[in-house]
């Protein structure tokens, strides 16, 4: 029995490290609107960065739309019209802002 018990801490050990890891990323969801239209999200970036211009120069290099938002929880998110997340991590990678294992690509 406290073997088990054993087991199931240390694995509460590790959500506690991973959840800690976690707030170090940037990830990029995509949320389906009506239809076949979805909109992809920048959550993550680091506070230092111009996520304005970031969001110009997303709109420009992908040939779509995009606004800055405010959250609560994610401090500024940027919103790209359509599915451009591969086009994303790599411009981000490309640009040298993050490196590739910072990124999570989320969605279907």
């Amino acid at each position: 029995m406290s073997m088990a018990f054993n087991q199931f801490t240390a694995f509460d050990d590790d959500d506690n490290n991973k959840a800690g890891n976690q707030a170090d990323k940037v990830h990029v969801r995509v949320q389906q609107r009506n239809g076949r239209k979805c909109i992809t999200t920048v959550a993550g970036l680091a506070d230092d960065l111009d996520i304005k211009r970031i969001c110009k120069a997303f709109k420009k290099n992908f040939s779509c739309n995009g606004a800055v938002q405010k959250d609560e929880d994610d401090g500024e998110v940027i919103q790209l019209s359509g599915d451009q997340r591969t086009n994303v991590m790599e411009f981000l990678v490309d640009q040298e802002i993050c490196h590739k294992e910072e990124v999570v690509l989320h969605g279907f």
